[in-house]
């Protein structure tokens, strides 16, 4: 199971190292989430600069693409030879955003009239382009999801799992990165925000 957490300059770490570290904790079953840049290093909105475990060609032929967000996204959004990169298809792959990803998701024609979640910043953004945004955590329809919020990540990760493996895998895996004392809380929190949209 190949994921791209597509990353790009000005990224806001917590939404790709989360989701990311998250969705790792499959790889006994097989799964590969990595970061996917457009560029060899991308540096982040507090100036954290990491080298690209793939090209952003690389999201094209994942089973899940997941959009971080950051601080250079309307940027991004703007940049039309780098977004021409992207050939996403929703039919076969799971696609989902958080915060300001959702920006890119709707330039990209991803959302269409699937409204989104996205972070308050963000919000006016994604209303211009033409999506209705949500006042809530986690959204998914079909095979795209976003989540507004920086601690969302763990929304976007358990609906991974949930859809192309099962809620046992979600448990297991939210149940192990939780903080200690709040495990089993942790998890029935997850899997109430994201099951009504299985």
């Amino acid at each position: 199971m190949d994921i791209a957490v597509l990353t790009f300059d000005g990224f806001n770490e917590l939404d790709s190292f989360i989701v990311s570290g998250i969705l790792n904790r499959m790889k006994s079953q097989g799964w590969n989430a990595q970061i996917t840049s457009p560029t060899d290093t991308v540096t982040s909105m507090n100036g954290v600069t990491i080298h690209a475990q793939q090209p952003l060609e690389f999201a094209n032929t994942a089973d899940v693409v997941l959009f971080g967000s950051g601080s250079l996204t309307r940027d991004i959004a703007q940049n039309k030879a780098l977004l021409d990169r992207l050939t996403l298809n929703p039919e076969i792959q799971l696609i989902g955003a958080q915060c300001s990803g959702a920006l890119l998701m709707s330039v990209l024609g991803l959302l269409n009239d699937v409204p989104a979640c996205t972070d308050l910043t963000t919000k006016p953004w994604v209303i211009e382009s033409g999506v209705r945004v949500l006042d809530q955590p986690f959204y998914a329809q079909g095979n795209l999801a976003t989540a507004g919020g920086c601690l969302s990540s763990t929304y976007l990760a358990t609906w991974a799992i949930c859809k192309l493996a099962n809620q046992q895998q979600a448990q297991k895996v939210i149940q192990y990165v939780a903080p200690v004392g709040e495990k089993q809380s942790t998890v029935e929190r997850c899997l109430a925000v994201v099951t009504p949209y299985l």
